[in-house]
């Protein structure tokens, strides 16, 4: 999986109110508008059903940046 269409999903699946422009590796998740509670499990959601991958709470509390999720897709 590239990290553009990494990106992508993530835009189209969790974070579906912020322009995907605004999306970036470097983009630090937790700072877009849409970010709580809900959207953490949007995102645990969307590992486990689209990319059959397990993440935790502690991994997304630990992650940052939208390339630290992308790192954690690809493990």
């Amino acid at each position: 999986m590239t990290a553009e269409n990494f990106i992508k999903d993530l835009q189209e699946e969790v974070f579906m109110e912020t322009e995907i422009s605004l999306i970036t590796l470097g983009t630090n998740f937790k700072d877009l508008d849409e970010w709580d509670s809900l959207t953490a499990l949007s995102l645990i959601a969307h590992f486990d059903m689209n990319l059959g991958k397990k993440i935790s709470g502690d991994q997304i509390k630990n992650a940052v940046f939208i390339q630290d999720l992308y790192n954690l897709a690809i493990a």
